[in-house]
């Protein structure tokens, strides 16, 4: 395991009637708050109104901005980042999923600079030094944002959706309450569970360091999602079920996994590029893209951490050939997320071109070669993309 600093600094309010909380966490920065938020969906189960409520009694002077997309967009970005400047704000309070968080973060810290918040992300990226305090209420269980420092924006304008780690976006408070997980639809669900297991994986399979603990760590939260999500899925209100499916998410990504991991990820680069142009859900490209990845790094330098997963997190038989053992555990990989969650299993049924495989690659690999679990060219990358399909 290689040296690291471990820091964070997020407070959780986890469980049911937290919200109570929410006005004395929030008057810590402030009294003047955006709320930023989705669709219709907050309102529909009554989350808005609770907590205007509480906003209402504690005398915040409130702003609003709605709307944010699946796959958030620059523009609301900029628009938060507006009102935050225009109005004086003090606190950025997210209600939703990690599209919602996402988005802001980077209206949190856009408020902080002169320049326009895409100017944040790419190979001459600004820095973010500062940033507005940002509170979230979770709605979705899926990328994480609640717990960790990074976010992910499009720019169709542009065609890319580009990622941004800094310290300055980590949450200050977070209300984690799996019954706001209930309404969920189930593709909604499948997806986030592929989603909270790519993050996981992406950090597993990997050849470089000793995780030993932090591997028996991740293959709980995989044993976890396999057997949490199906239940989610049958019976959308089984407490245990949404609670564990959210937690483990926010543990997915906080950083507590990495243990100085020292290569990068594989398929969450080449899913942004499917996103970015076709506008799918992220956990969705996840999905058709990792068993086929798994199967693309599989050989014999490979083999043993295949067996390690097959073996702990599936029980696959340790007697069998490696190969064998590796094999069956890429299998029952994609049995889970296309049969079980009920996921989509080719590019083709969502849309995706060969046409675009190229250029997608070619984004996927914008600062090089990806230097994850195997190192991927674009060429590789488009091999890929045609196992997809």
């Amino acid at each position: 395991m290689n040296s690291f600093i471990y820091n964070i600094p997020t407070k959780v309010y986890f469980g049911e009637n937290q919200l109570g909380n929410l006005a004395a966490e929030l008057a810590k920065f402030g009294k003047r708050v955006l709320i930023a938020y989705g669709g219709g969906s907050i309102k529909r189960i009554g989350l808005y109104d609770r907590v205007m409520d509480e906003l209402h009694k504690a005398e915040f002077e409130v702003f609003e901005l709605s709307g944010i997309e699946p796959n958030p967009r620059i523009e609301s970005v900029r628009e938060g980042a507006k009102i935050c400047k225009e109005q004086g704000v003090d606190v950025v309070l997210a209600i939703g999923g990690g599209s919602t968080l996402d988005a802001a973060k980077f209206m949190a810290a856009g408020a902080c600079v002169d320049h326009d918040p895409w100017e944040f992300f790419g190979a001459n990226a600004k820095p973010i030094e500062r940033a507005l305090p940002l509170v979230t209420i979770l709605t979705l269980s899926a990328t994480g944002s609640e717990m960790d420092s990074g976010g992910v924006i499009s720019n169709l304008s542009t065609g890319d959706k580009l990622g941004r780690l800094a310290p300055a976006l980590q949450p200050r408070v977070s209300f984690l309450d799996p019954t706001l997980t209930y309404s969920v639809s189930k593709y909604q669900t499948a997806c986030g569970a592929a989603d909270m297991m790519s993050h996981i994986i992406e950090v597993y399979f990997n050849t470089q360091e000793d995780l030993f603990m932090l591997d028996t760590f991740m293959e709980g939260m995989l044993k976890t999602i396999i057997k949490y999500a199906p239940i989610a899925l049958a019976e959308p209100e089984n407490y245990e079920a949404r609670a564990n499916l959210m937690w483990t998410s926010s543990w997915a990504i906080n950083g507590f996994i990495n243990g100085g991991k020292r290569k990068a990820w594989s398929c969450h680069p080449m899913e942004h590029e499917l996103s970015a142009i076709y506008d799918i859900t992220h956990g969705l490209g996840l999905a058709i893209l990792t068993p086929r990845w798994m199967e693309y790094c599989l050989d014999e330098t490979t083999v043993d951490k295949y067996v390690q997963y097959g073996v702990n997190v599936f029980g696959i038989d340790a007697s069998l050939d490696k190969m064998t053992i590796a094999k069956e555990s890429i299998r029952r990989t994609a049995e889970f997320l296309f049969d079980t969650l009920g996921l989509q299993r080719t590019f083709t049924e969502v849309g995706i071109k060969r046409e675009d495989f190229e250029i997608m690659a070619k984004k996927a690999c914008r600062y090089g070669d990806i230097k994850g679990f195997k190192t991927l060219t674009p060429d590789d990358v488009v091999r890929i993309f045609e196992m997809c399909e």
